[in-house]
């Protein structure tokens, strides 16, 4: 595969290279080849939420949400297990000390909060066979690449010079795939920076797609609660409770700013003027515009 398709320094002879192999047309971490039958075939429940976002784009601000939602604001409760254990991703294979996401979503006692990171084609049938709610989020492009390719992996690395060829997909792909799912099919779809601006509005769309009603005290609880100061030093939400093996927080935290517009940091005025045109010519005809700023 090209790596190399957009401006950039990458360096294929790095150590930490990336190894991906394409399932189904889409890339994904070599590891997942051996378990895709199993991940393809997987039992949702009517019940079941979804969560199911493109990587580094706010998946782990969605869950808390959700998971706070689900206990109507009580932290105590979300707090009893990590948030990798409340809401398994079935996506991923046996990694040891854990079984897979899908055996560990096969053992949890209904109503089940999972979370993937599947692209639309790639979701499992009984997904939509049972009428299950998905919840999606994305983030704008160059959000997305600063975030996702500067948080490093023991288990993958990914660069942020890398646009579009990356594990679970295009993030055009993804988001696209996705926006155009919503109107077949009970998705709610969110938008990293709307949440930026005003979580409150957000987790009220949040609340009503789970056909819950909760008191203005309640979901105050849970904007504050979920804010990204809150969960960065929650170690039921932000991953510390992992070994490093999984993943390395010396290297770099799991949760490292949760802003908008950090991408400024790191691009150059050519890549970014070279992603934006890039960007609108594959979500040209969509209706999806994205914000880079608030």
């Amino acid at each position: 595969m090209d790596l190399e398709s957009g401006p950039g320094d990458f360096d294929p002879t790095h150590p930490k290279r990336a190894t991906l192999e394409e399932i189904e047309g889409v890339l994904f971490p070599d590891t997942l080849r051996e378990h895709w039958g199993t991940i393809k075939g997987f039992k949702a429940r009517p019940d079941d939420l979804l969560i199911c976002t493109y990587p580094k784009a706010g998946t782990t601000w969605i869950q808390q949400i959700a998971s706070m939602v689900q206990h109507r604001g009580d932290l105590e409760k979300c707090n009893q297990k990590p948030i990798y254990e409340r809401m398994p991703f079935i996506d991923m294979p046996p990694m040891k000390p854990f079984v897979s996401g899908v055996e560990q979503a096969d053992l949890m006692p209904s109503p089940r909060i999972l979370k993937s990171h599947l692209p639309v084609q790639l979701l499992p049938a009984s997904f939509w066979e049972q009428k299950c709610k998905v919840r999606i989020i994305h983030q704008g492009e160059t959000d997305e690449r600063a975030r996702f390719n500067l948080n490093q992996y023991a288990m993958f690395t990914f660069y942020w010079s890398i646009f579009f060829a990356v594990a679970w997909g295009s993030w055009s792909d993804h988001v696209r795939g996705w926006w155009e799912a919503k109107d077949r099919h009970p998705v709610l779809y969110l938008f990293y920076e709307d949440m930026k601006e005003d979580p409150a509005r957000e987790i009220r769309k949040v609340i009503q797609f789970m056909g819950l009603e909760l008191p203005e005290s309640v979901l105050n609880q849970i904007v504050e609660h979920t804010k990204f100061e809150s969960m960065k030093t929650n170690p039921m939400a932000n991953y510390s409770t992992l070994p490093s093996s999984l993943v390395d927080h010396s290297v770099s935290p799991f949760m490292r700013k949760g802003t908008v517009g950090n991408w400024k940091k790191h691009f150059t005025v050519a890549q970014s003027e070279w992603l934006d045109d890039t960007c609108a010519q594959l979500l040209k005809g969509s209706g999806l515009n994205f914000r880079t700023e608030i």
